[in-house]
């Protein structure tokens, strides 16, 4: 992690890893199935640090998704923006915060199905080798959450 300014925040995923990922099959729907695929993502740094892009492919999934992210200098948060080659559109809004103890927090207000929620995105249990990644809505503004996405990386060798 940085040394407080959030340069470098992310450039414990810089390089190739494997994955599981494993996702909720309806959100916000008392649903319990989930869906899985193994995944691939190749990561680089950019901007000395202070943004940094991800490419992951879903086999099983048949798809492909691309991550952005970038440093505010001004404020030290990160903004995370999040594309599919499905739609070849940019989400919006970004998931935007920071990391404290080594642990990343990203929150956005959306609409998901018609309904307002709040999004976070979790980075957490970061080593050398490992990290795990975690999507949860709130319909309640953070009071409570649904976890509906789940990936745990594993660097490849």
């Amino acid at each position: 992690m940085s040394d407080g300014n959030g340069i470098g925040d992310f450039d414990f995923f810089v390089g190739s890893w494997n994955s599981v990922q494993r996702r909720l099959a309806k959100p916000l729907a008392d649903c319990d199935e989930w869906n899985e695929s193994r995944a691939t993502t190749r990561c680089w740094r950019a901007f000395g640090g202070a943004a940094n892009v991800d490419e992951v492919r879903f086999p099983d999934w048949g798809s492909a998704g691309l991550s952005v992210r970038l440093l505010n200098p001004a404020t030290g948060e990160w903004s995370i923006y999040w594309a599919n080659n499905r739609t070849g559109e940019l989400a919006l809004p970004p998931v935007v915060g920071r990391f404290s103890n080594g642990v990343g927090l990203f929150y956005s207000k959306e609409t998901y199905d018609g309904r307002a929620i709040t999004v976070r995105y979790k980075w957490s249990d970061i080593t050398a080798m490992t990290a795990r990644w975690e999507q949860a809505f709130s319909l309640d503004d953070g009071q409570t959450w649904e976890t509906n996405w789940t990936a745990d990386f594993t660097r490849s060798k």
